[in-house]
């Protein structure tokens, strides 16, 4: 539809919408002889339609302004998965007295990661794009305090499942070979953490519990590149940065300040449609 038809028939809208409301019969010749009657007597109930919805015209503003945007590239919709390596933010609490000294940490290592997505390349240059993400990752937790005589070092495994919807800015147009990007996003993400061994410990130490979980929200920001192999083809390099809240640091004794920042490289292909 041309976006002429749109702007003229949403100018028109408030003036049908205001007849109708009015629940009036209007014979066709008297809506025709007697034009000004008919859109005088709409006025009036476009007024308190007006008041009513005032959203109604932000949104069709949004939604005419977004048709003009991606008439002239066309939606492109399009599938991929990509994966890598997850690395995780250690960190590290104390707690301090005049008498004692309690210290807590963990120590993660690197494991896998997978990244399945499906999106819309709305325009040339921008997309909008929802993730599925998972990654594994084993996990050395340690805690001593002097007040107690205590200590214990455990080995954990923690994954997290996440949905997050991403906006991507590309800085190239779409018919380039060579198209890198800048995305950011949130979601919502699923933590386990479970105990595998506990490697030593000393006296009674306050140990986390040995299975927790936690659901959180999830700010991602990454950045990428996409390469032309063939036609509908093409080769994706991402790394990205996801934040939470930390709930490993949580259950540590003393508990840790920091957020959970799980870093991914990945790579992987894209099919468009």
């Amino acid at each position: 539809m041309p976006l002429s038809a749109i702007i003229y028939g949403h100018a028109l809208a408030p003036v049908f919408v205001g007849v109708v409301a009015a629940g009036r019969h209007i014979p066709r010749g008297e809506l025709i002889c007697d034009k000004n009657k008919v859109l005088s007597h709409a006025s009036n109930r476009v007024h308190t339609f007006r008041i009513l919805s005032p959203m109604r015209y932000v949104l069709s503003a949004f939604w005419i302004v977004l048709y003009a945007w991606t008439a002239d590239a066309g939606v492109v919709p399009y599938v991929g998965a990509i994966g890598g390596i997850a690395t995780l933010s250690a960190d590290a609490g104390s707690r301090a007295t005049a008498q004692s000294l309690a210290l807590s940490g963990y120590s993660p290592s690197n494991g896998g990661a997978l990244n399945v997505f499906a999106g819309l390349h709305l325009h040339n240059y921008v997309s909008v794009q929802g993730d599925y993400m998972w990654n594994e990752n084993e996990l050395e937790l340690s805690s001593t305090s002097s007040a107690s005589n205590t200590f214990y070092r455990q080995r954990r495994n923690s994954s997290q499942q996440a949905a997050v919807f991403d906006f991507l800015v590309y800085f190239r147009p779409r018919q380039s070979r060579i198209r890198p990007y800048l995305a950011t996003g949130v979601g919502w993400m699923h933590l386990v953490s479970r105990e595998e061994a506990l490697l030593g410990s000393h006296g009674n130490p306050i140990l986390p519990p040995d299975r927790f979980s936690a659901n959180r929200a999830v700010f991602r920001s990454h950045v990428g590149i996409d390469l032309r192999i063939y036609r509908r083809l093409d080769f994706r390099y991402s790394f990205s940065e996801s934040i939470s809240n930390n709930d490993i640091s949580q259950h540590l004794s003393p508990p840790a300040p920091r957020r959970l920042a799980n870093f991914q490289n990945l790579f992987g292909f894209v099919v468009r449609f």
